[in-house]
Formats: structure tokens, C-alpha cells, sequence
């Protein structure tokens, strides 16, 4: 099969879960023997642009009419059987669906957040879930708000991409990939056409190697950010430590807006490590070593990598009760889920974790059985294809039978 990957990359400044998804993706693909290409833009390129050149980009988010004529030349010149597209901001916009109308291409689309119905995709707002945009044709709620990176003229780009974009993303693709049921649910509910809508989720490569032994320490591995309930962990292990600990430290491994306050906590103590940002081996390495890993996120996350990361080691995972984490962990099989945005039950979850090394064993045996029938590469490859067919097959019934 040949196909073309599309994606903006995020900046390298902050590690991205997405980024790895779609290089790990298209080394499956082409490893099977399938032809895989990419047509990118990388969000770094930003920085080495005139001052005029970075007053345009928020132009650029809603349309950006060079990326059309650019990849319709593309597609005609190449002829893949499909396009996947991933994540068209700030750079490419929803201008690479009419490159692929142009040509009549068929679409797939990986859905990494909520952006198809909230404008900064993490429906959280001020510490709190918020749905505010969901369903509405104007995401004014979001631009009253600043949701954005807290700005309102940050946030307008967006929501106008949102609002005039919907119904050629609706249209123009025929196969979107949840990559998890939560995720779907709150799309079909916002009005998003149900058919169109599978469940893929995301594979995880195999580590190589299993957890051997109890463990050393408590993981928490991501954007040190609110959302992904940093603030949450530390005043749960407060709470632990006064209580006299859990016997293992807390070692936090990530770079975010939160990584001073971060830094200034875990200073001087011997039941907390901030190790800054670590490489992809080094994470691995730090959640083959842990008693468990720790992911209290406030906001409805769409999948949860470092659950599936977790369990592919044989580790279990103490992770927000909502969201895509009530499929990934199952609650006392693969791990625990503790009450969203409570500090008691997190703490709780963290002490019961830690509490009995020979359950804390099972647990992560079992984790390691829902990895390999779940979330392996093997899986990820046949689903990936499977869907990709079901496109192609969509896109030729619509054309009347032809390519």
C-alpha cells in the first residue's frame, strides 16, 4: 500500500506524545513493506522566519493556500492509494483536505485531541473539564476565555479555523481514528458524523525488556503542566510523606511551564527526584524500574501513552478515573484509578499501590497480557490497515467505483 502521511510536528521545545505516535506509525508501515511518504511542517521552522513571517502564521491556521496548491501537486505526481493526515497546526491547515478533493484521494484522519469541537483540543479550562464549545457552530466561549495559551487574540485563529473548517473535515474524510471509545463518545455527541468515527488506538513498540523485580520509585513521566495534575501529585505525596511515605521515592521526568515550581518542591528532599527531560531510552529505562506510574491528569485525556507504556513493561498504573483511562487501566487488574482531582484519593491509590509488593506483581503481569492483546505493534499494524482498506473502499463506492 502507498501512503502519505501529513503532519505539522510540534515544537522540539516540548516533547510530544503525538509526534512519536506518527514516526513510530510510519516506521510500522513501512517495516510490513508498505510505502510510506510524508508531507510535514515542523512548528521549529517558526522562529527562523522574518518578523513579517510570523505575523502571518495566525493568518495561515484557518487556510493556507500554498500548502493546497503544494500538495495537489504532490498527490498528482505520486498517486498514493491514501492520505493520513494528523496534525495540520499552525502550518498546514485544512487546506491539505481540498489538496486531497483535488486529486480525490481518499482521507484518514487520526483525531489526537478535541480540536473538531474545542478550539485548544483539551476541553480543561481554569482546573476543570469544560465543554463549553462542544456542539456549538461559534466558539466565542473559547475566545471570551483566552483558552489559548490564556489569550484571547491567541485563541481567535483557532476558533475561526474551527467554525469555517467543520463541515469540509465532516466531509472530506472518510475514516476519522478515535484512538479511544471515551474520545469517540464525546465526538459523537457533539454532533460529529457517528460512521465516520472508529476506534483506533495508539500501539506501543515493544520495550525489549520486562520490569524485573519490585521496583525503585514512583513515576510521573509527561508535560510538567495543570492539566497533566503535577500540582495534584505533589500535594498527594505531601500528604503521603507526612503520613510517613511510602517507602520509594517520587521521580518526575518531563519540562513544562510547572518546572520551576517543580523544581523549587522536590529540592532538598530525599523522597522526590526532578531528572528534567529524559530521551526515549531513558524513558524507558525509568518505567521498567518503577513500582508504578503515576498519570493524574484533570483533563479527559484521549488516550493516556504512558498507561500503554506501563503496561508493555509489566508496571501498573495509578491514573485519573476519566477520559481514556477508565479503558486503558483496568481498575485493580492493571492497576488503580483514583477520584479525578481529589488529592485524598490519589494519595490513597499511591499508598495502596506501594503497599503489597506481591499484588503489585500481579497487577503488572496482567498489564503486560492487556499490552500484548491490545496495544502491540502486531495489533496496531492490522488495525492501521484494516482502516486504511475501509477508506479506500468508502472513497471508490462514492466514485462510482473508481480509484
Amino acid at each position: 500500500m502507498h501512503v502519505l502521511v501529513v503532519h505539522n510536528r510540534y515544537s522540539s521545545a516540548q516533547p510530544s506524545g503525538e509526534n512519536r505516535v506518527v514516526d513510530e506509525e510510519v516506521g510500522l508501515l513501512r517495516a510490513a513493506g508498505h510505502r510510506v511518504e510524508v508531507f510535514e511542517r515542523r512548528s521549529d521552522d517558526i522562529a527562523g522566519r522574518s518578523l513579517l513571517g510570523k505575523a502571518a502564521v495566525p493568518l495561515l491556521v484557518p487556510w493556507n493556500p500554498a500548502v493546497r496548491t503544494e500538495l495537489a501537486a504532490r498527490l498528482r505526481a505520486e498517486r498514493p492509494d491514501v492520505v493520513h493526515v494528523h496534525n495540520v497546526f499552525p502550518l498546514l491547515s485544512p487546506a491539505v483536505l481540498a489538496a486531497c478533493a483535488d486529486v480525490g484521494v481518499p482521507v484518514v484522519a487520526t483525531l489526537h485531541n478535541y480540536t473538531q469541537v474545542c478550539p485548544p483540543g483539551t476541553l480543561h479550562r481554569d482546573g476543570r473539564p469544560c465543554t463549553e464549545c462542544v456542539g456549538s457552530a461559534v466558539s466565542l466561549p473559547a475566545v471570551r476565555h483566552g483558552c489559548y495559551r490564556n489569550s484571547r487574540l491567541a485563541t481567535v485563529p483557532l476558533a475561526v479555523s474551527l467554525s469555517v473548517n467543520r463541515r469540509r473535515w465532516w466531509s472530506g474524510v472518510e475514516r476519522f481514528f478515535c484512538i479511544s471509545a471515551a474520545q469517540r463518545d464525546v465526538l459523537v455527541r457533539s454532533g460529529m458524523p457517528a460512521e465516520r468515527l472508529a476506534v483506533k488506538h495508539n500501539f506501543v513498540p515493544d520495550p525489549g525488556a520486562l520490569r524485573a523485580g519490585a521496583g525503585e520509585h514512583v513515576l510521573f513521566l509527561g508535560r510538567l503542566a495543570e492539566t497533566k495534575g503535577v500540582r495534584l501529585l505533589m500535594a498527594a505525596w505531601d500528604e503521603l510523606a507526612a503520613d510517613g511515605g511510602v517507602g520509594v521515592p517520587l521521580v518526575l521526568a518531563g519540562a513544562g511551564p510547572l518546572a520551576p515550581e517543580v523544581t523549587a518542591w522536590a529540592e532538598g528532599r530525599d523522597d522526590v527526584r526532578y531528572v528534567g527531560l529524559y530521551d526515549p531510552e531513558q524513558c524507558r529505562r525509568a518505567v521498567a524500574r518503577s513500582v508504578a506510574v503515576v498519570a493524574p491528569s484533570m483533563s479527559l485525556e484521549t488516550f493516556g501513552l504512558v498507561a500503554a507504556e506501563a503496561m508493555a513493561a509489566g508496571v501498573p498504573a495509578v491514573a485519573a478515573g476519566h477520559g481514556a483511562f477508565v479503558e486503558l487501566v483496568e481498575e485493580g487488574v492493571t492497576g488503580l484509578l483514583h477520584r479525578p482531582g481529589e488529592v485524598a484519593s490519589l494519595a490513597s491509590c499511591l499508598r495502596r499501590i506501594t503497599a503489597d509488593p506481591v499484588r503489585n506483581q500481579e497487577m503488572g503481569q496482567a498489564a503486560r497480557r492487556r499490552y500484548e492483546r491490545h496495544f502491540s505493534p502486531a495489533v496496531g499494524l492490522e488495525r492501521l490497515v484494516e482502516e486504511y482498506r475501509t477508506a479506500i473502499a468508502v472513497r471508490s463506492e462514492s466514485m462510482g467505483g473508481s480509484k
